[in-house]
This record gives structure tokens, C-alpha cells and sequence, in this order.
């Protein structure tokens, strides 16, 4: 399975990492199955070399929202994940059942965070 939105790391000497960051939807009643089933694929994931970070939480159980976030090293890193069938049987379970408003970023370039006092 490749990601519905792709980012030309080529365009960029293959440093593009990819950040996948957003909430996905289920019915209230299934969030916690969901966050459990999404949680079994983390060993997946770390086992993938160019995955950076996988976490999902429960956002709020009433509407059935999770909170995502990955970082992949590249876009083939994270179309390998996506093609596991550990993960693909979960999309083919879940898909239907979701909303998914996750977005992908290519990012080209980054840097720490630093924090000043403002003085």
C-alpha cells in the first residue's frame, strides 16, 4: 500500500523525512479497540530502520478521536510500514470505519527547537 499523498525526496538529495501528524476519527465505542489493535504494530514500525516515532492517543473517547504523529526517514521507509500485512489488514479493518483527517508533511529541512526568555 503507498501513502494516498507522496513527497519528492528526490527533489531534495533523499534528506526529506516525512511527518505524518493529525486525529483520526472512530466510533466512540471502538476508540479504545483501535488504540490497542494501532498500538500492536509500534514493534512493526521500530523494527522499520527509517521510522523516527509512532504514537497515537486517546484524544477524547467521547467523539472517538486519536491524536497521531510518525516520523519516517523517507517516504519508502514509510511505504514499506504501510505494506506489512500486520498494518495492511489493519487499514483493510479500520478504513471503513474511520475518519481520517492525518496529513503528511515533507519536511526538507529542520532544526532544534530553542526557546528564549524574550529579555
Amino acid at each position: 500500500m503507498t501513502s494516498p499523498l507522496t513527497y519528492s525526496a528526490e527533489a531534495h538529495n533523499g534528506r526529506t523525512k516525512i511527518i505524518l501528524a493529525g486525529r483520526v476519527f472512530v466510533p466512540p465505542k471502538l476508540a479504545e479497540e483501535f488504540l490497542d489493535e494501532i498500538q500492536a504494530t509500534y514493534p512493526i514500525a521500530e523494527a522499520n530502520p527509517g521510522n523516527l516515532l509512532i504514537a497515537f492517543s486517546l484524544e477524547d473517547p467521547e467523539i472517538g478521536s486519536l491524536t497521531a504523529i510518525e516520523q519516517w526517514e523517507s517516504q519508502e521507509a514509510l511505504d514499506e510500514h504501510l505494506a506489512t500485512p500486520e498494518v495492511s489488514k489493519l487499514y483493510a479493518k479500520w478504513l471503513p470505519l474511520m475518519r481520517n483527517e492525518v496529513r503528511q508533511f515533507g519536511i526538507v529541512d529542520e532544526s532544534p527547537m530553542t526557546y528564549t526568555t524574550g529579555r
